[in-house]
This record gives structure tokens, C-alpha cells and sequence, in this order.
């Protein structure tokens, strides 16, 4: 051990461990969405991860619940649920005009629902991976800024059945059951999940008095099924239905949660999807082959006045209406050969090698419809289709550089095709492109004691070019080309196996390179719907931050948590881009210059528990292509609870505090008869009180 590096955590080993006891110890957790299932100690980069206990204690039904416990993680709202992420400010704040080429990956149970993720919910999830920076060897294009990995529970191979059933204030209520069993003597296991999951959507119509215009509704079915078929053979088989039919009421014209539309509008997905892992124990290591298919249909649609006849008074007719019906399909396929670390090159390099192929299709249906003084009555629409396919090759080497120095290198080559077409696109052929792309990473780690790591990773990210779509938009400005960048990140990462400490923190630069500018325009001032949304390719642009995670367990009964995120953004070399707004050297969209987050949690012996989750989340800018930018807010939320046997109630309150903030905001002419730009608010949820009940009897062996 290096004493010098060592001295404050030396002491505290020798000093306040033996009080506290060897039973106050946290658990080592393991990430699996990497090329190599690792700890998070030994993972040369910046991970979250969110275990099964704390998206329970700290969540209700979706991942949106826990998002703020997440260092550099964003999200763009102006959908019912979460679809768009930003990792360390990067990632799509819209996805209803050009590609649907995400930044940040996100996958449930090896399901690509990139892009589309609203139906990660919560009951019955395991885990929560959140990788952030470039996966440029493991996942390629999909995953310029980072990785969402979401993994609900595995089959055990005993009977196992937990139902919970929650009902709160604004007329939610929620019932879910998991039951699960063993087969085969123990070599193959079964788990069948359904949850159904209703509330009011914290907004009241006035116009037509009702509550439930920005409603939720939600179902869940899954199924999972193990079987080990021989010593050196298992599959996994994944099967989930998730119908998301939720109404989308959120804007008001006076920034409240009173709304005041006449026409409200849908928020829904209906996704299947479907995974078969298959591994097998081969003399040269271990091949393993994941195939996966997901299917969603999507309809979001919305007042886009906001407002009624009534409302509007002598200015009416002013009514106008968007709907959109998407369907995206997915089919992926990756076969990795992991060499077996016993038969290690030269007795110290580690191998692994795979292909991947990914084939993506969606057609889109956008229609609008209006009625004003000026235009008259009528309806416009535009019908287009996007596919794209990639194909991959990937590999990595992890070599021993002494008992305690790893070197890893990874790189991967990726080939895109993608092709588009819609109904108001007058070139003939339809645009075509295709980009060749090359990622990759070098990373040192070096263990400087017991349970502490550092490493220096060095890696190269990319993600494809795209379509800008309908009939407004300029020939020059159809395509936009691929982006890539360099991230460089340093880090400390410090558990040791039954130790009551977890903590992790690092430092990243990141340049963007051709960097992709999402930008909007109103052209029509008295029509809200004439917007023009496309994407250009700036010179550049940097990210660069800092992250801390910890976890300390105080004695038996108490455990505390936090995180922290520092993060820096600015455009370089983006002037000209949008008229009258220069960006060069302004923050990018959807990057808080802080987020925190900390949590106090109580586990007494005879059954009792309780947590305190805080979290704040500075200003940012909320796009592109105006300089409006958020106030910045905390929230506060509490769960106290009590356990016997089987049973565990609990109360929880979400924003303690009824803070009154804004997830999201345009800046745009709305109000007749002049039409000024003004700001308009997305309020965030307001204070809710809820109870949840939980049955669970069985246990999981796996």
C-alpha cells in the first residue's frame, strides 16, 4: 500500500472502522453494460448505478422519478415521460423533425428503445446502469454521450410472489404483481410481471373542468424466462408489452397548471419488444449472441394554441391542432467472443471480439390542422419514411501491466446507410447517406490500494449524420453530416469488499467535432405551428466537468448518499448558424452548470425506515435557438415506512416543499392580436402524498 497516497483513508480504517463494526458494510454492485461485466470500482470510467432498493425507496412508477439522483443527467420535457436525454449537455431535445439518431443509448433488458424511452418503468426493476461519455467501442453510434441501461429482475429459481399495490393524491392509483418460479430441477426459472399505473396528470382544464386531460395511464406486462440447458449453455429469454396511453395538457398560456385548451392532446406508446441472450462456454472463452426486436407506435399530439373560441374572444376563430403517429421498429444483432482470461495472451492480455448489425425503420404521419381569421380552415400533412442500417466490427484488449496496472484498448469501425423520404420532398432519388465512423478507447487503471482505483481513459465517440424533414426546408439544409468527439476523463474510485465507503469522482474534457445544432425558427408569427426545426453541422464545441459520488454506511442503522456535478458548455465556432443570435461561445441547451443531490436513509432493526432525498439543478438554457433559460430549483422528497414479515407500508411525499418550477420553455409569438414573443413554462409536478403496499414472499436464487 502506498502510505503516503493512503494517510487520511489509513486512518480512517485504523481509527473509526473498528467502531462502526464489520456488519456495516455495503454492497459491491456489478456493471453489465459494458464489454465486460465489472464492479464499478474497476470500471475505468464514469458509472451510476441505481440498485433495486434505492429506485424502491426513492422512486413511485418511472424513471423519471429518479433522474435528479444521476450526476450530468438531463432530460427535455414536452412529452408525458422522459424520451430525450442530455449526458454531460449532450443529447436531442426533439425528435419529431429529422433522423432519429439519439446521443445517448438506452436499453431495457438489451431492448434498443433509443430515443423512444417511456416505457422504463419501475416495479420490478433491478437495476439502473447509467454510463456517461463516449461508448464508442461498445455500443458505437448510438451512444455519442453516454449509455442508459435499465434491467428489470432475473428469474430465480424458487417461487417467489410480490404484489404492491399505491393510491395517492390527484387520483393516482397503481396495482402490480411479479410471481416467478423454478423448473427443471433448478436449471430453468420463470417471472411474469403485469403492473397497471393511473393519475390525474397534475393539471386542471378550466375550459372543460376536467382533471384528467393530462392524464396517465400505463401498463406494463413482462416475462422472463432462464434455462441453463447444459454446463456450458444458457439462454435468456425476454418478452415485454408496454401500453403507455397518456393525455398531454401541459402548456397554459399563463404559465400555471391551469390549462385552457379545447382540443387536449395524446401522449401514447405502445411498444412491443423481445430478447434471447444466449452464452456458451466454448475451449477459447465465451460466445455470446444477443438478439433483440422492439416494435412502437407512437401518437403525440397537442392544442397548439393552447387555448379556446371563448378564450380568445374577437380574435377567433384562432384554433389550431398538431398530431403525429410514428411507428419505429428495431431489429439488432451482436455476437461477441470473450476469450477466456485463464488462456490470457502471453499470460497477461485479455481479448474480445464482435460484429453488431442494427436495422431501423420508422414512417411518420404528421398532420396539421387550423382554423383562424387570417387562413381560414383546412389541414396540411407531411408522410415520411427513415431507415438506416448500421453494421459494426469491435474489438478490445485488456493487458496486465503488473500485478497492479491494466492498459484496456478498444476500437470499433461502423458502416451506416440510411435513407429518407416523405411526401413533400421534390428531389428524385430520395437523399441517401452513408457514413463511415471510427471510435474507440485507451484506457490505464492502476490499483493503489485496497478497493482504490485511479485511471486516465482516452476515447473517440461518433454518431451518424441525418435528414432535416418537410416541405420549408432549403436544399442545402436536407442532410447534416456526422459528429464525433474526444473525451478525456481522469478518475479515483475508492470500495473495498465489506467496507462501510463507496466513492467515486472524476474529471472530463470532452471537444466536439462537426458538431450537430439543433435550431428552430417561427417563420408565420400569428400561426404557432409554423415553426421550421432542423439541424446543422458548427464548427465545434466543448464539455468539460467535474463528478463525485459517495456512499458512507453509519453504523447499523443509518446510511448517507450524494452526488455532485459540475459541468461547463459552450458553442466554438457556431456564428451565422441562426439569424440575429450568435452562439459562439454560449452554453448548449438542457446543461445546468451544477446538480446535486443527497440522501439521508434510516434502517432500524424492528422494521421501521425512512429517507430524505434533496436535489438542486442550476439554470440552463432551454434551446438552441433563443436565449431563454430556466430558473434554477431544488426539490425535496421523503419516504417513511414500516416492514413486519412479508408485509411493507410505506408514505411517501414528492416536492415536500410544493415548489412551484419549470421544466421547460419556449420563447415565441402566441397571443393575438400582436403576437409578441414571450417566454412560456412547462411547470414541473407539484406536491404529492401517496401510500404504498407491498406483499413479497419467496426468495431469488440465480
Amino acid at each position: 500500500m502506498n502510505r503516503f497516497y493512503m494517510g487520511p483513508l489509513a486512518a480512517y480504517f485504523l481509527v473509526v472502522q473498528p467502531i462502526l463494526g464489520a456488519d456495516d458494510s455495503l454492497d459491491e454492485i456489478v456493471v453489465t453494460a459494458g464489454l465486460r461485466s465489472s464492479s464499478v470500482a474497476e470500471s475505468p470510467q464514469s458509472v451510476t448505478v441505481l440498485d433495486g432498493e434505492t429506485l424502491r425507496a426513492a422512486g413511485v412508477q418511472h424513471f423519471e422519478d429518479v433522474l435528479g439522483l444521476v450526476p450530468d443527467l438531463n432530460w427535455t420535457s414536452g412529452t408525458s415521460r422522459p424520451r430525450f436525454f442530455q449526458l454531460r449537455g449532450i443529447g436531442e431535445v426533439e425528435q419529431y423533425q429529422g433522423a432519429p439518431n439519439p446521443s445517448v443509448g438506452f436499453l431495457i433488458d438489451d431492448i434498443d428503445f433509443s430515443g423512444v424511452g417511456m416505457p422504463a418503468t419501475l416495479f420490478d426493476t433491478q437495476q439502473i446502469e447509467v454510463l456517461r461519455g463516449p461508448q464508442g467501442t461498445a455500443y458505437g453510434a448510438n451512444a455519442l454521450a453516454g449509455l442508459i441501461s435499465v434491467r428489470t429482475a432475473d428469474p430465480g429459481t424458487e417461487f417467489e410472489l410480490k404484489s404492491e399495490v399505491t393510491g395517492a393524491t390527484y387520483d393516482t392509483r397503481a396495482v402490480g404483481l411479479a410471481v416467478g418460479d423454478g423448473m427443471a430441477a433448478g436449471s430453468a426459472g420463470w417471472r411474469v410481471v403485469a403492473q397497471q399505473y393511473l393519475s390525474d396528470g397534475f393539471r386542471h382544464n378550466a375550459y372543460l373542468d376536467q382533471n384528467s386531460t393530462n392524464g396517465y395511464d400505463e401498463g406494463t406486462l413482462r416475462g422472463k424466462v432462464h434455462w441453463q440447458v447444459t454446463d456450458a449453455l444458457s439462454a435468456d429469454l425476454t418478452l415485454m408489452h408496454v401500453n403507455i396511453d397518456n393525455g398531454y395538457d401541459a402548456w397554459s398560456i399563463y404559465n400555471t397548471r391551469t390549462t385552457y385548451s379545447n382540443q387536449p392532446g395524446r401522449d401514447a406508446q405502445l411498444s412491443n419488444g423481445a430478447a434471447l441472450r444466449v452464452t456458451e462456454s466454448l475451449g477459447i472463452g465465451e460466445l455470446r449472441s444477443v438478439t433483440s426486436a422492439a416494435s412502437s407506435k407512437i401518437t403525440y399530439s397537442f392544442d397548439g394554441d393552447w387555448g379556446n373560441d371563448a378564450l380568445w374572444g374577437p380574435y377567433a376563430p384562432y384554433d389550431f391542432f398538431q398530431s403525429d403517429d410514428r411507428t419505429r421498429r428495431t431489429l439488432a444483432e451482436d455476437l461477441r467472443l470473450i476469450g477466456d482470461p485463464s488462456r490470457a495472451l502471453f499470460g497477461r492480455v485479455r481479448w474480445l471480439a464482435g460484429v453488431y448489425a442494427l436495422r431501423l425503420t420508422e414512417s411518420d404521419n404528421l398532420l396539421y390542422m387550423y382554423d383562424d381569421q387570417y387562413d381560414g380552415a383546412g389541414s396540411s400533412g407531411l408522410t415520411s419514411r427513415y431507415t438506416a442500417t448500421n453494421v459494426a466490427l469491435y474489438g478490445s484488449l485488456d493487458a496486465d501491466l503488473g500485478p497492479r496496472t491494466t492498459l484496456t484498448g478498444g476500437l470499433r469501425v461502423e458502416q451506416r446507410e440510411a435513407h429518407y423520404a416523405d411526401s413533400a420532398d421534390a428531389q428524385t432519388p430520395f437523399p441517401r447517406q452513408t457514413n463511415h465512423m471510427v471510435g474507440g478507447n485507451l484506457s490505464w487503471e492502476r490499483n493503489t490500494g485496497e478497493g482504490e482505483h485511479v485511471y486516465v481513459t482516452l476515447a473517440r465517440g461518433y454518431k451518424g449524420g441525418g435528414f432535416n424533414i418537410g416541405s420549408q426546408i432549403l436544399a442545402e439544409q436536407r442532410s447534416f453530416g456526422p459528429e464525433s468527439l474526444w473525451s478525456l476523463e481522469t478518475g479515483l474510485k475508492y470500495s473495498r469488499a465489506g467496507g462501510p465507503l463507496d466513492l467515486q469522482t472524476d474529471i472530463f474534457y470532452m471537444r466536439r467535432q462537426n458538431m450537430q445544432v439543433y435550431l428552430s425558427e417561427q417563420l408565420q408569427q400569428n400561426n404557432p405551428l409554423d415553426y421550421v426545426f432542423y439541424t446543422q453541422n458548427a464548427s465545434n464545441g466543448e464539455n468539460y466537468g467535474l463528478e463525485i459520488e459517495a456512499a458512507y454506511r453509519l453504523g447499523s442503522y443509518w446510511q448517507i448518499s450524494g452526488s455532485a456535478s459540475l459541468l461547463r458548455t459552450r458553442y466554438l465556432g457556431a456564428s451565422g448558424l441562426f439569424a440575429g443570435l450568435d452562439l459562439d461561445g454560449r452554453a448548449q441547451p438542457f446543461a445546468p452548470g451544477y446538480k446535486l443531490s443527497a440522501a439521508v436513509e434510516y434502517h432500524h432493526p424492528a422494521g421501521w425506515f425512512a429517507r430524505l432525498d434533496a436535489s438542486a439543478m442550476d439554470s440552463f438554457y432551454y434551446y438552441t435557438s433563443d436565449a431563454q433559460t430556466s430558473s434554477a430549483y431544488n426539490l425535496e422528497n421523503i419516504r417513511i415506512g414500516y416492514q413486519r414479515g412479508p408485509w411493507t407500508t410505506s408514505l411517501w411525499v414528492h416536492n415536500v416543499f410544493d415548489a412551484n418550477y419549470a421544466q421547460n420553455g419556449f420563447y415565441f409569438g402566441l397571443i393575438p392580436p400582436n403576437y409578441p414573443n414571450q417566454p412560456f413554462l412547462d411547470r414541473g409536478d407539484p406536491r404529492q402524498i401517496g401510500i404504498t403496499v407491498d406483499y413479497q414472499i419467496g426468495r431469488k436464487g440465480r
